[in-house]
Parts: C-alpha cells; structure tokens; sequence
C-alpha cells in the first residue's frame, strides 16, 4: 500500500513542540516499512494548490495526517483534512469537522456542555454588551462567582504560553478581562479563562478498533514535590523543557488502588461519550481534572494526539498491549474503512447468478461507520409493494450489479408464494413510511442452527445514522427467536468491499473462511461468523 504522510512544514527555527511532529513522522513512516507499505513524507503549508497536486502525484491509498497547525497557527489545522474530505481521499484520524470543534477550545466545550458532559466553566473575551467578559455557566458557584482561573489559548494547543502566570486567584468573572488581555499576544491572539479545579489530573486514549472505540489504560500525571503554592499545572515547561522542575517533577502512572476503580469506570464512559458527540475516529486523547468529591471534568478532546515513541499515548498503547506497528495498522484499516469513495466502488465483474438457496453468495452493502443513531420501525412481512421498493432501494446503493438487483426481488416473490417454506425471512426498516433498508435471511439447509445473512443495504440518504447497526441488531434477535445460534454473512475480498468487511468486524463479526478467486480471479469470497449470544 502507498502511504503519505503529511505533516506540516517546519522552519529550521521551530520550538520544540513544533519539531516533534518530524520525530513522529519518522516513527510513522519506520512502522509502515515494518508492516510492508511504501511510505513517502512531505510537508504542507497554505498552498493547498500544491497539497492538491502532490495528492494526485502521490496515488497514495491511504494519507497519514499529522498536521498540527498550519503556518503556524493551530486554527488552520482543519484545512489540510477539508481537502482531503473533498477529494474523497483515505486518510488517518479524526474528519476535518471534529478537528475544528475540538481545536476551537471554546466550541469545545459548548458542545461539551449540550451534551450534557462535565467541563470547568470559563470566561472569555469580546465582553457582552455590557462590556463586561462572558461567564458561562459555573458549576460550583463560590462567593459571587469568585474562583482560582486558569487562561489558555483557545486554539493553540501543547500549552502554549501557559504558565504560572497564568493561575489568576479569588477573581470574579469581572476581573479577568486585564489578565487575559496580559496572556494573548504569547497565546496566538485568542484566550480564555477556565475554572481551575483542584484535584487529580488524568488522561484517557482512544483508538479505533475492530468493535468500534478501544479505550485504552487511563493515565494519571502525578505532581510530585511541588510547593504548596505552586499551580499543578501541565504547562509548556511540563510538557516540553526536560530541565525545568515542571518536567522532572510530573511522572504518569497506570497502577491504581481498587478504590479508584468506579472512577475509572467513570472516566473511560466520559471519553467514550465525547467520541460519540464530536464523532471522533482513528485516535483521540480526552483529558480531565477529577476534583475533591471525585467528580471528573472533561478539560479537553485532543482528536491529533501525539503518538511519537516518548509520547504518552504512546505509553498508553504499550500499557494496552498494542504496539506501535499493531496501532498504525489500526488506523490504516480505520482510514480505509471509513473512506468514502468505497461508498462508490468501480464495477465489479458480473459473475454467475446463484440459485435462490446459493443467494448467500450475493454480496452486501452498509455504506459507511455510522455515528448518530436514529429512529426507525420494522416490520418483517412482505407484501406486494416490496418487490418494486427493493429494487429501487439497491439500484440506488450503487453498489449491486443488475442480476443482483433481479436476485434481491426474487426472494421477495418466493417469499410471497411460500410463506416460511420459502427458507427466507426479512426485517424491513421503514422512517415516515418509506422502505429505508432491509435484510434477508435464512435458514442454511442441513444444519441444526446455522443460518445465512444474504443481503443488507441501506438507501443512501440514511447511511451514517446508524441503521446498518440497527437493521443487524434487529435481524439477530429475530434469527435468535427462530432457534438460530450462529449466523454466517459472506462479501468479496476485493478492496471496494474494505468497507463492508469493516462493518463486520465493528459488529462482532470474525473471518472464518477466506476461499481466493471464488468470484472471479483476484475476486476471492469473505465468510464472517457470529455466534449469537442466548
């Protein structure tokens, strides 16, 4: 596989937090190499003209995107994956829409807050109309609203510019206009204030998996020897001067005493539910304050962590037991899972028509990783109508042949003509009355509890709500009231198919049987199995 890597263009002036992403990407490109791909490496800046060219000299399958900024200024890190977005290319990590969200500190935790999630409330610049600063909702409101703050740069990340000095004691919301002015020239011109909570700091990763999100062992950054009046923060200093006391005085640990166990329960459910809310994808670093009552605030998503070897998700991986190499593979599989030019595959060689009992052999669509869940009915009795609904509605997939199409209305009329006896069933999805997806099933002749899944397909307009999975989800339990156990579900090896192959190992699928050139030469058959829970 041809593998780009893209980081952004670093003068030979660059800060140590800007000169690591070569280190990463030197990391990156050592484990393509290891697991067989051919790695390149360029550097971008504003040209996006330039960007676009070296895309398309490149033919690269996958981009690896490690871009962290953008002529040095974190606010333009979503340009890069826009362009890739819009070129419908594959490429590691979080979409362009969650990297602004999250860059953008305060849209952050705007959305953090509609969510329903805990974060630090926090006062920020221009001031309302009454030109005073804007305090946003505080959630253990003391003495007026007096509280210890700490400012930050709304989109610079690697703490930038913060220091001890900017710890602001006992201030009201109204007191904080001067400091923020003092803090945002060294902060890249925009900052905040957030209500600093006193208490334990952790990190917790995430990286895409087979099943969906893995959350990976949380850290703890331990404060060690610090003086009483000395901030426990993870500024600049602690992150990137190795001689500073904040560098050598913060360590991270993983062992924690079984006391901390049902906090750690609750800090791995709030990282998964900021996947959920930003739709986050490849990798993510979600950091929290934990306060007195044992309470966590989500201070940060980092959907572009850092995952050089001395880095610390890098050690949460390794805490995991997921190597480096087993990680970049992980995020290959995930680029190309969810990529979305597989939604629109070349044709595919026709191959012979199967009987109505080989119809397993038909290959399946789901479109792609879906993230919001909606709403839909089932039903799971044909009637007359359907034959013309699906046809319509895998005609429109793009992604059947016309044989298969035909295939997918025959089992509707033998299902109408023979009832059960016809050996298939099918669960329809419906949203306002309109046919939106189905699956068909059946029995497998001569087993005691094995059946086939033969189709699955969701109209286009309902991809990425979460209506492959449900349809799934529905269909098992069906198959389970029949008396089934396991449940076989066969596609292509061909690399348009990456997408629905993916599909079954998020929902609990495994490989069973891989049989090459079934097809066609090149074209080999997928056989994943689930064993269906009583």
């Amino acid at each position: 596989m041809r593998v780009l890597i893209l980081h952004q263009e670093i003068p030979a002036d660059a800060a140590p937090d800007e000169r690591d992403v070569l280190q990463e990407a030197e990391a990156v490109g050592q484990s393509l190499v290891r697991l067989g791909h051919r790695a390149q490496v360029k550097a971008c800046t504003l040209d996006l003209a330039a960007l676009d060219a070296t895309l398309e000299a490149s033919q690269a399958d996958v981009v690896f995107n490690l871009v962290e900024s953008m002529a040095g200024t974190g606010r333009l890190i979503h340009l890069p994956p826009a362009l890739l977005d819009a070129r419908e290319c594959a490429y590691t990590g979080n979409p362009a829409e969650a990297i602004f969200l999250t860059s953008h500190k305060i849209l952050a935790k705007e959305r953090l807050s509609a969510a329903g999630l805990p974060t630090p409330a926090w006062v920020m610049l221009p001031p309302d109309a009454a030109g005073r600063p804007r305090l946003q909702p505080v959630a253990r409101d003391a003495d007026g609203g007096r509280l210890t703050w700490l400012i930050k740069s709304v989109w610079e990340h690697a703490s930038l510019g913060m220091d001890d000095t900017c710890f602001v004691r006992d201030a009201a919301p109204d007191d904080l206009a001067a400091p923020l002015a003092a803090c945002a020239a060294r902060m890249g011109g925009d900052c905040f204030a957030e209500e600093y909570v006193d208490g334990r700091e952790f990190n917790v990763g995430l990286i895409a998996g087979p099943r969906g999100p893995e959350m990976l062992p949380p850290a703890e950054i331990v404060f060690t020897d610090f003086p009483a009046d000395k901030p426990k923060i993870i500024g600049y200093q602690a992150k990137w001067e190795t001689d500073s006391f904040e560098y050598q005085h913060t360590q991270r640990r993983f062992d924690f005493a079984p006391a901390d166990g049902p906090l750690l329960e609750r800090l791995r459910a709030a990282a998964l539910a900021c996947w959920e809310a930003f739709g986050l994808a490849g990798y993510a670093r979600v950091d929290f304050r934990v306060d007195a009552a044992g309470a966590p605030w989500i201070l940060e998503v980092n959907t572009n962590p850092c995952i050089s070897p001395d880095a610390g998700f890098a050690a949460m991986l390794a805490r995991a037991g997921i190597s480096a190499d087993q990680a970049i593979a992980r995020l290959l599989d995930d680029a190309q899972g969810r990529a979305r030019r597989f939604r629109h595959p070349d044709a595919l060689p026709h191959k012979r028509a199967p009987t109505q009992m080989q119809a397993r052999s038909v290959r399946h669509e789901t479109g792609n990783r879906e993230r919001t869940p909606s709403v839909f009915t089932f039903r799971y009795e044909v009637n007359d109508g359907d034959g013309a609904r699906i046809r319509a509605l895998t005609q429109a997939t793009g992604f059947f042949h016309a044989d298969e199409v035909e295939i997918a209305v025959e089992l509707v009329d033998e299902r109408l003509k023979k009832g059960a006896a016809s050996g298939y069933e099918f669960v329809l999805a419906e949203q306002d009355g309109r046919l939106v997806g189905y699956t068909c099933f059946g029995p497998i002749p001569c087993t005691a509890a094995s059946y086939d899944l033969y189709w699955i397909a969701v109209s286009p307009e309902m991809q990425g709500q979460g209506l492959g999975r449900q349809l799934q989800t529905e269909t098992e339990r069906r198959i389970g009231a029949l008396g089934g156990t396991r449940l076989y579900a066969e596609t292509s090896s061909r690399p348009q198919y990456l997408s629905t192959r993916a599909f079954y190992d998020r929902t609990g699928y495994t490989l069973a049987e891989m049989l090459p050139d079934f097809y066609a030469p090149g074209d080999g058959r997928a056989t994943y199995l689930k064993v269906l829970a009583p």
